[in-house]
């Protein structure tokens, strides 16, 4: 977004003349504009993109005559006679065109938002030097802040571009899977071209500008909005809650929805909308909010659990009592009992704070009124959950809503719920005109939902001999003003807080609770992570007073086929914990030895530690309907179309079901053409979170393809031993006996304009649980366990990550490539949860202030692909993207314990934390 000075100084325009990727060309322009907003907005490029328009994230990096530079922060006056290059111009380069080449064979480029600002920050660095160290390559990207990848690949991409060989791209039919392709999509991040969702502008669009409350809690009064309408011309209407046709409440689980599209009288959380403007872009944008006729009466607010609790206190909602949204609930045993009779028992508390999911790309979107139906191009995660809402806000039926995903530059859960959507469709309904609408950095953080905080309080109980037997496990989530996925947190943490082990008598009680906050809501784990931090810790204190080993602990209690968990469920098949643990074993066993060897040598102040922890999740809802549809069409001219909408948020879906799907049919990978996420084109396949995608849709993908390849061996009169060859305009059956060529231009088209036509619908088998949490709420689990070696300076309180050794059970590693950047990717968010990313709402709000790890922050990650099958799974597959974040924090956590022998109880564990800790530890020592 142009600031306010930026957009009045549009009047003082001049003509400028500079060179962009070897054209010349004249803009008029006024010389204050930021470079990036000329090269987007009259340029059309829109390959350089913008997350923070403050040279925080660097995703805007180009090169001014060879230099890079954040273009957010370059005023276009000062490029005037000089060259400038783009993402889009990097193949003119030998270096950029290699560096391309690269990022696709490493799989260093996943969500794509961040990728063109690496691209130009690397080719600026491979230039000038062709074979740089690590250490330069880190300085070179440092600037340049990627949520996806963990950095890793990248950092290999750049090191390998000058000798790197090209990934195979188009395996033999019926072998792409276990393949390292690389993503189908992946040539269009590289190159700039992908469409995201501030990239695209129809012609006369109108802005939409959302009016926020300032405090957490306020009621309002708004003025004269006619009046101000006609003061200020550009502006065409504000919007209100009077404006909404339907019903004005929506919310991701429709049970508990709660939010509005705009306050009624009074904003429960800062941040929360109360009006909108739309009206043109350079009037709405240099709209100054002071000026908009709305008047504030602060309230007092509930921001703290127990202040939410406290008898007496107002409810945030009104049928909500003791402001409690929902609670959880899974019971085995007689915990008290088994507690009391243990050899040995320890106890705890933990808390953790919010955090914020800091994807690359804000939200962003167009929206479009055709007729009495509405169209809305923007990122989401989950099309079809927002055309229910949209339509029951218009207060029409969900076919008359289209949802059009765009590339979504991250996501990691918050770009589940609605975010712009309801403005957009709002605006364009009313006023008849196509709209858009950009959030700025500091609007995305403000309004959208964060990981729960929480607080948890363990005891737990094990043998002489180690092995467990009871777990008491209570937590209390801060859920903010509304609802999201608080219901869902509040439901999987009780399931999972035992850890991939045996726990024989188990209470597990949970609450999600509501507060004058933003909401929080889904972020990679649905709470689990924050259950790790508590559950692993105690584990390892637990294995200390017993006297045994804190990974032989673990691999005696893990977690086997036919051990059952917490809620009764006997897997059978596919439980694949021990498998990690044990292969972390040797590398454990020299990890300790050098860091006790360090210890014993080092005279400073550093002190090296090493920790595990592991993990396991289930994929998919809990104990709920959980359905992926796949439509799989063959063309008259041989080539395959595959509808699926699985929103590809940078995991790979797009790639990884292809995959499936084409081994399952028996052809090639490059005879696809994927048609993905329209809701008026693809079929549902559910939203994107809860690692259900390569299990789900990766099911309902191979089950198509399978009844393709039936329906055209049938055609054939061929058998089902029968190989289908996919040729231009023909399929030939090979059969024992003899083949046959079916040409396919003059065989009549079904209804979806196909010649044969196949879909399927999976929805993995479950059952709901009972009033004690038992039953089957998930049918298949992920599991892992991390390695964590780390140096504490002691007299700074600093942690630094040495390596990350992870061991993940995936089933089937159906792109393996794929597979360890989700790894690395959720090391470095777990890494920055442990160490250093906690939200305070109405403070940080911007990426300058709230630190998320960059490049040289994570250390190398050694993935260990472990390959258990599930019986259920597409090719035995299993989920992966939750997975890896969760025993990472744990981890992290047990090896500073390790390295100085703290424990925090508050996370993250910032540099004055640790340092108290280490000095009230050296106190309570000397005082002992």
């Amino acid at each position: 977004m142009a600031t306010t000075h930026e957009l009045r100084a549009e009047a003082d325009t001049a003509v400028i003349a500079f060179s962009v990727n070897g054209r010349r060309v004249v803009v008029p322009s006024s010389p204050l504009l930021r470079l990036s907003r000329v090269l987007r907005e009259d340029l059309k490029l829109t390959g350089t993109k913008v997350g923070c328009d403050a040279g925080d994230c660097g995703a805007c990096t180009v090169l001014l005559d060879g230099e890079p530079v954040c273009a957010c922060l370059v005023a276009v006056g000062q490029v005037a006679g000089s060259d400038i290059r783009t993402v889009e111009g990097l193949q003119q380069s030998q270096a950029g065109d290699r560096l391309q080449q690269s990022f696709l064979t490493h799989g260093a480029a996943q969500c794509g938002a961040c990728t063109p600002g690496m691209l130009v920050a690397a080719t600026a660095l491979i230039e000038k030097n062709p074979a740089p160290t690590e250490s330069e390559v880190m300085d070179a990207i440092g600037g340049v802040l990627c949520r996806c990848t963990g950095y890793r690949k990248i950092v290999a991409a750049i090191l390998d571009s000058q000798s790197t060989a090209t990934a195979e791209i188009s395996p033999q039919a019926g072998s792409a899977v276990g393949q390292r392709l690389v993503r189908l999509d992946g040539k269009r991040k590289v190159e700039g071209s992908e469409i995201f969702g501030a990239d695209e502008a129809p012609s006369g669009a109108l802005t939409v500008r959302v009016i926020r409350c300032p405090y957490h809690r306020a009621r309002f009064q708004l003025g004269d909005l006619d009046a101000f309408v006609k003061d200020h011309p550009g502006i065409h209407a504000v919007l209100t809650a009077k404006d909404v046709p339907g019903k004005d409440c929506y919310g991701v689980i429709p049970r508990f929805a709660d939010q509005r599209v705009f306050a009624h009288r009074e904003a429960r959380h800062r941040g929360e909308a109360v009006a909108a403007v739309v009206g043109e872009a350079e009037v709405v944008e240099a709209l100054d909010p002071a000026m908009f006729p709305v008047v504030w009466e602060e309230l007092p607010a509930l921001k703290e659990i127990d202040e939410a609790l406290a008898p007496g206190a107002p409810r945030i909602h009104a049928h909500r009592e003791e402001n409690v949204l929902v609670s959880g609930r899974v019971v085995r045993g007689d915990v008290d009992a088994a507690l009391a009779g243990a050899d040995i028992t320890t106890e705890g508390e933990y808390e953790t704070g919010f955090v914020e999911h800091a994807y690359i790309e804000p939200e962003a979107g167009i929206a479009r009124r055709v007729g009495d139906r509405i169209e809305i191009q923007a990122c989401t995660q989950s099309p079809y959950m927002d055309r229910a809402d949209i339509a029951t806000i218009l207060g029409i039926p969900p076919e008359d809503v289209r949802i059009i995903p765009t590339a979504v530059g991250g996501g990691f859960g918050a770009k589940l719920d609605l975010s712009i959507q309801p403005f957009l469709a709002l605006a364009a309904w009313h006023l008849g005109k196509p709209v858009r609408m950009v959030y700025s950095r500091t609007e995305s953080i403000v309004s959208t939902t964060k990981r729960h905080p929480a607080r948890m309080r363990l005891r737990a109980g094990c043998n002489r001999d180690g092995k467990l037997v009871a777990l008491d496990f209570t937590a209390d989530f801060n859920t903010g003003a509304y609802s999201s996925w608080g219901p869902t947190v509040a439901a999987r943490v009780p399931v999972h807080a035992s850890g991939p082990y045996y726990v024989p008598h188990y209470r597990a009680l949970t609450r999600a609770i509501h507060t004058n906050l933003v909401p929080a809501g889904a972020f990679r784990g649905f709470g689990v992570p924050q259950a790790a931090i508590a559950q692993e810790q105690l584990y390892d204190d637990l294995a200390d007073k017993v006297g045994i080993d804190r990974l032989e602990f673990r691999i005696l209690n893990a977690l086997d086929n036919n051990t059952p968990t917490v809620t009764g469920q006997v897997m059978g098949e596919g439980v694949g914990i021990r498998a990690c643990l044990e292969a972390l074993r040797p590398k454990w066993q020299a990890a300790r030895e050098q860091a006790a060897d360090f210890n014993s040598k080092a005279g400073g102040p550093f002190r090296r530690g090493v920790g595990v922890a592991g993990m396991w999740y289930g994929c998919g809802n809990t104990s709920l309907p959980n359905p992926s549809t796949v439509r799989i069409g063959l063309k008259c001219d041989g080539r395959i179309a595959l509808h699926q909408g699985a929103v590809d948020i940078g995991q790979g879906s797009n790639t990884i079901i292809t995959q499936i799907c084409a081994d399952a049919l028996g052809a090639p990978i490059d005879c696809f053409d994927l048609v993905s996420g329209d809701t008026a084109i693809t079929p549902d396949c559910g939203k994107t979170s809860a690692s259900r995608q390569t299990f789900v849709t990766g099911k309902a993908a191979h089950m198509a393809g399978n009844r393709l390849r039936n329906s055209i061996i049938k055609l054939a009169k061929g058998c089902d031993c029968a190989r289908v060859h996919f040729e231009d305009g023909s399929v030939t059956v090979e059969d024992i006996d003899n083949n046959r060529t079916i040409a396919l231009a003059n065989l009549p088209l079904d209804e979806h304009g196909y010649v044969i036509t196949a879909e399927a619908t999976f929805d993995p088998p479950t059952s709901p649980l009972d009033q004690d949490g038992r039953g089957t709420p998930y049918a298949v689990y992920g599991y892992g366990a991390h390695m964590a070696e780390i140096e504490v300076d002691t007299e700074l309180g600093t942690v630094r990550v040495l390596k990350i050794t992870a061991a993940h059970d995936v089933g089937r590693a159906i792109n393996p490539t794929l597979i360890e950047g989700q790894i690395e990717g959720g090391v470095a968010q777990g890494l920055g949860m442990a160490l250093m990313e906690e939200f305070f709402p109405g403070k940080g709000e911007n990426l300058h202030d709230y630190l998320i790890p960059s490049a040289g922050d994570i250390p190398p990650v050694e993935s260990i692909l472990i390959e258990d099958p599930s019986p259920i799974g597409p090719f035995g597959a299993k989920g992966i993207g939750e997975q890896a974040i969760i025993p990472t924090a744990p981890a992290i956590l047990n090896a500073l314990h390790d390295a100085v022998g703290i424990r925090l109880r508050k996370i993250p564990a910032t540099p004055d934390r640790v340092r108290a800790a280490i000095l009230a530890a050296q106190k309570g020592s000397e005082r002992g």
